[in-house]
């Protein structure tokens, strides 16, 4: 399906032809190795495309970019891209010396096995490509060990076994892809520090400037547009550095200003609600009660 430049690819077959690719081994998993024998063609590309299926992305070698939106984010070698089902992706700028693993997964593939509800539960493929997985030389070779048991696994052996193997080794690449964006957090502990604190500023601006009593209590959402970042990506990076995910830290702020509001002001609780950016005060005092085991009203007396 064509629209401005958008192509939808319901199946990977389609996606194969349209790349001027040999037909799948497989109709719902491909494994295909753009190299110097087989280079990207990149003509043939769309502008941007969406797929009914699971895309992984292996940089090899060289460097690129990608459009995302209207923008466009640097790759490099050991990079590492993922994309689920559904969501819209600019065209890869590969060079002439760009080599690259595609790994095309339907989801229907994983159907019967534990990993086709756990491969939902991956918060990296709902990440932007501006957050690709960089991987280091070590890393580099175990994902490329990974990538050549299946490659050899898809593209070369077909019996009783095959499928099961494929899956469990679809499984081991994610784990180990879980285990490095851990370790990414971890290396650039530095920049996602800044993350943090401007995050911090971003809710404490937010709740000062009365943008609550304009725009209701703050979102994920909000958050992550402010700071460029896929709401996915902003929780994971939070978890790591203090064991919250976004909509946690917002609670937890909200909380913060809600108790210094009720030790420090004669505010109803329906006034303190309202300032805050709740519609109703009753789903503050809920959120109160959840959140500290006393309602809004007992901690004041507490406090007092």
């Amino acid at each position: 399906m064509k629209n401005k430049n958008i192509v939808r690819f319901r199946s990977i077959s389609e996606s194969h032809e349209a790349f001027g690719l040999p037909k799948p081994q497989h109709p719902l998993i491909s494994l295909v190795h753009f190299n110097e024998s087989n280079p990207f063609n990149t003509e043939m590309a769309p502008i941007y495309d969406v797929l009914d299926f699971y895309k992984i992305t292996f940089i090899t070698q060289n460097s690129g970019r990608l459009k995302y939106g209207q923008d466009y984010y640097d790759y490099n070698d050991g990079s590492m891209l993922f994309t689920a089902p559904n969501q819209l992706v600019g065209t890869t700028e590969y060079n002439s010396n760009t080599y690259a693993y595609l790994l095309l997964i339907h989801p229907d593939f994983l159907l019967g096995y534990p990993l086709a509800k756990k491969i939902r539960q991956y918060g990296y493929f709902s990440y932007s490509m501006n957050e690709a997985l960089h991987l280091s030389s070590q890393e580099r070779e175990i994902i490329l060990s990974v990538y050549k048991i299946m490659e050899q696994e898809i593209n070369a052996r077909v019996d009783e076994f095959s499928q099961e193997v494929i899956v469990s080794q679809i499984e081991l690449l994610l784990s180990y892809v879980n285990r490095f964006y851990k370790r990414q957090f971890i290396t650039r502990k530095g920049v996602h520090n800044d993350v943090l604190q401007k995050t911090e500023t971003l809710l404490e601006d937010y709740f000062t400037s009365q943008q609550t009593i304009d725009q209701g209590v703050p979102t994920v959402q909000f958050l992550s547009e402010q700071l460029h970042l896929s709401a996915g990506y902003l929780s994971d990076l939070l978890r790591s550095q203090i064991g919250l995910n976004a909509q946690q830290f917002i609670h937890l702020k909200l909380i913060e200003k809600a108790k210094e509001k009720l030790s420090t002001t004669h505010l109803t609780v329906s006034e303190i609600a309202f300032e805050l950016g709740f519609e109703h005060s009753q789903s503050f005092s809920k959120l109160f009660k959840t959140k500290t085991n006393l309602s809004p009203i007992e901690f004041r007396q507490s406090f007092n």
